[in-house]
């Protein structure tokens, strides 16, 4: 089992960026069978960095450029539940949709990475 605890570094001031907003929202099916969502938004603080940089994705129809990113943080962040869409993350005028959460608790006491896919896909 690793003895290297990374809390230190991940909450240092040089590191975290305490501007990140999730807002998760709660899903309802009405009687129409609809969803709706009731969001709510929480300011946390994270380190955030570049999951696999800038992709470009050529199609038929077209492409669409793609630029995930990975934010470590004590914040469960959630990439969907039943009655909970997927969380979506604001930094720096961006958004992002939580696609996928893994728990890294091995390297420091709640510690998880969520990649997060920007909002919406750029076309070209």
């Amino acid at each position: 089992m690793p003895t290297l605890n990374v809390s230190r570094v991940l909450l240092s001031r040089e590191f975290v960026d305490k501007t990140l907003v999730c807002v998760r929202s709660a899903q309802v099916v009405g009687n129409d069978g609809r969803a709706t969502n009731t969001p709510t938004s929480t300011t946390f603080a994270g380190v955030v960095t570049s999951a696999d940089g800038s992709v470009l994705t050529r199609r038929d129809d077209g492409s669409y450029l793609t630029g995930s990113i990975t934010i470590h943080s004590r914040f469960l962040l959630s990439a969907g539940l039943a009655g909970q869409d997927a969380d979506v993350v604001q930094w720096r005028g961006y958004r992002f949709t939580v696609t996928q959460v893994s728990n890294y608790s091995t390297y420091g006491a709640g510690f998880t990475a969520a990649t997060c896919v920007p909002i919406p896909l750029a076309g070209t």
